[in-house]
Formats: C-alpha cells, structure tokens, sequence
C-alpha cells in the first residue's frame, strides 16, 4: 500500500479544513480576551458554492474526455491500483531468480531455462528467457527487450499524461468560473438594477478558482507524479532483466552475476534483501 499517498493527501485536505474554520489569535491586533485559537464551523459554507463546483468538475471532466482516447480512460481505475500498490516491484527477487537462471543455464544449458520461462507470471520475464533459449542473436535480443520497455514507459507516459491535463485544466476553469462570477456581480453594479449584494457575488467568484487549485495540486497532482513513480519502478526491474538475460547468455558466472546486478539499486536495498540470496 503506497501509505506515504494517503497520508499526504488525507495531511492536505484535513490542514486546508482546519485552515477554513481556525482562527488564530496572535500579534499586536489580536483581539483583548480572545482565545489564542478560536473554532468557526459556519466558515466551511463561506467555501462551498454549487455553480463553482458544477463549472470546475465538469468542464475538467468533459476536457479530459474530449482530450483522451475512451481506452485511456477506461483505464483509470487501474491506474488508482497501480499508484497504491508500492511494493508491487521488487528488484532483488528479480536478481535473485536470474542469479537461479545463471546456475542452472551453467549446469544443464540454456535449453534447461525452458520450463524455468513456463513458471513466469511475468510476461516480459518469460519473454526474455525465451529469447534466449531459441538461441537468438544476443543483439537482437537487447534490442527486443529495450524496444519493449520503451513502449511501455510511453504508454504509461501516456496514463500520466491524462493527470497533467487535468491538472492545468482545472486551475484554468476556476478562472473561468470566476470570470463568470466577477460579470455577474459587475452586473448588480448597475444602478438601474438597484445594486446587489457585491460581497457575496466577490466571494463566489474567488472560491472558483479555490477549488480548481484544490482539484489541480491535491488530488491530480500527486496521481500524476505517483504513476511516473511506479513507471520508473518496473524501468529498472526490466532493466535487471535485460542486463541479467545477457549476461546469462554469454555465460557469465552467476557470483559475478549477482555483483553486477546489485549495483542497479541502492545499498539499503542490497541490505534488506541480502538475507534472500544464495549461499
């Protein structure tokens, strides 16, 4: 679970409500007598304002889906799963399975990798060892296992991509919608309509563009740069792969192997998984 998203994003919204109701007290034009932090409840409705709710969230939502094809966004609810799932990639499982490939490639041949590719729930994985097993050309088989992870951080670029769009559209239609409250109240100015409340129609005017920075950096935001996170991830893991299957095919020793393989991830991580490797 990615615990450190909620946190963050339940941190925001919780900060931004106690800052709508809180008030506090301190300074030389603090009021005699009051309290240092006083509790208004009745604030929260100075904030919230249906046309401005209506105009945001739905000409961002209609924007996104003139801006993306229907596959992207059906997709969204995956992209919620893989932003949560933080612990979904692991490289030293990965090095630790392809260190077991170098020995049994150095036993038994690379023809014995064959069923150890059939036990793969990874489609890529299995891929990789395949490729080798049919005694491919090794540069033909970086470069199908490179091309591959390249279209796959562009389509996941792609995901991302949505997220950005919403992210500056939302903003953009809060300014939008307060155009729209600044006319209306630019209106009531008129004397032959007898004037009007010019507080209020300010205040709905303003709160439009609160809630497309609210929509656009506490909830888009961090989706966005979650998911490049994740891409960024399985990048590495296949990586490993790529860097791990060649090696393999050329023979290399399964020690060497393992030191070569362990300097795609950091010292802590060589740590925490060290108790996992061979003998």
């Amino acid at each position: 679970m990615n615990i450190t998203y909620i946190i963050g994003v339940v941190l925001a919204i919780v900060v931004f409500f106690l800052g709508c109701i809180m008030g506090i007290n301190i300074g030389p034009n603090a009021p005699e007598g009051a309290d240092i932090i006083t509790v208004e409840l009745g604030n929260l409705w100075n904030f919230f304002d249906a046309a401005s709710i209506f105009i945001v969230i739905g000409c961002t939502f209609a924007i996104v889906v003139a801006s993306f094809p229907g596959k992207t966004l059906g997709s969204i609810p995956k992209h919620f799963g893989i932003m949560l799932n933080a612990n979904k990639f692991k490289p030293m499982d990965i090095i630790d399975q392809l260190v077991d490939l170098a020995q049994t490639a150095r036993k038994n041949g690379l023809l014995a990798l064959e069923s150890k590719a059939n036990e793969q729930e990874d489609p890529f994985f299995k891929q990789a060892i395949m490729l080798i097993v049919d005694a491919n050309d090794p540069d033909k088989v970086r470069a199908i296992l490179e091309n591959d992870i390249e279209c796959m951080s562009a389509r996941h670029e792609d995901s991302a991509a949505l997220y950005d769009k919403a992210s500056s559209v939302a903003p953009a239609f809060g300014m939008v919608g307060t155009l729209v409250g600044l006319i209306n109240m630019l209106r009531t100015m008129d004397p032959t309509s007898g004037g009007g409340d010019l507080g209020g129609s300010m205040s709905t005017a303003l709160v439009t563009t609160l809630y497309g920075c609210i929509l656009a950096h506490m909830i888009f935001g961090p989706i966005g740069n979650n998911l490049r996170i994740r891409d960024g991830e399985e990048v590495l893991c296949k990586e490993i792969i790529v860097e791990g299957i060649m090696s393999i095919q050329s023979g290399e020793n399964p020690k060497a192997l393992r030191e070569k393989l362990l300097t795609y991830i950091s010292q802590k991580d060589r740590d925490a998984g060290g108790s996992s490797g061979e003998e």
